[in-house]
Formats: C-alpha cells, sequence, structure tokens
C-alpha cells in the first residue's frame, strides 16, 4: 500500500514522456509554494521587504477569504433559504 503523503508529490514517468513529468513536478511544487519559497531563499531579504512582503500576503489572505465568502454566499448553494426574501 502507498502511503498517501507521498502520492501526491510522486511524479511518474509514462511512455518516456520527460517533458509531460517535469511539467506536472513544477505544477505539484508550484502548489506547494516550493518554488516560491526558493526564489525567496535565493537572495538576502532586507527586514523592510519582509514586514512588506508578510503584511501583503495577510492582507491578500483576508481579501481572499472575505471573497470566497462573498462568493459562496451570491451562489446560494449552502443557504438554508437559497432566495431570502421572495416567499
Amino acid at each position: 500500500m502507498r502511503h498517501v503523503q507521498f502520492l501526491a508529490r510522486t511524479v511518474l514517468v509514462q511512455n518516456n514522456n520527460v517533458e509531460e513529468a517535469c511539467r506536472m513536478l513544477n505544477r505539484v511544487l508550484g502548489k506547494e509554494e516550493i518554488l516560491d519559497q526558493f526564489r525567496r531563499t535565493r537572495f538576502y531579504e532586507k527586514p523592510y521587504q519582509v514586514r512588506r512582503r508578510v503584511n501583503f500576503e495577510k492582507c491578500k489572505a483576508i481579501y481572499n477569504e472575505d471573497m470566497n465568502r462573498k462568493i459562496q454566499f451570491v451562489l446560494r448553494k449552502n443557504r438554508v433559504e437559497p432566495f431570502p426574501g421572495c416567499s
């Protein structure tokens, strides 16, 4: 039996198609933000740049959370009464 935690990170080369396997590997590394971390640690990042980046990431996460909540509300999928006030 395969370990589930490593199954998503495993890239198999099928039919000697190495380019497709590389694309898949880049996609996996991108989703787990490993490439971003590598790019950030390649050069020294000044403390004020670190603060700016962290604050920007926090603001972006809050914005995305709010937008996702609004989108879910507009989609009317999870509401008890899909069309409130129209009964």
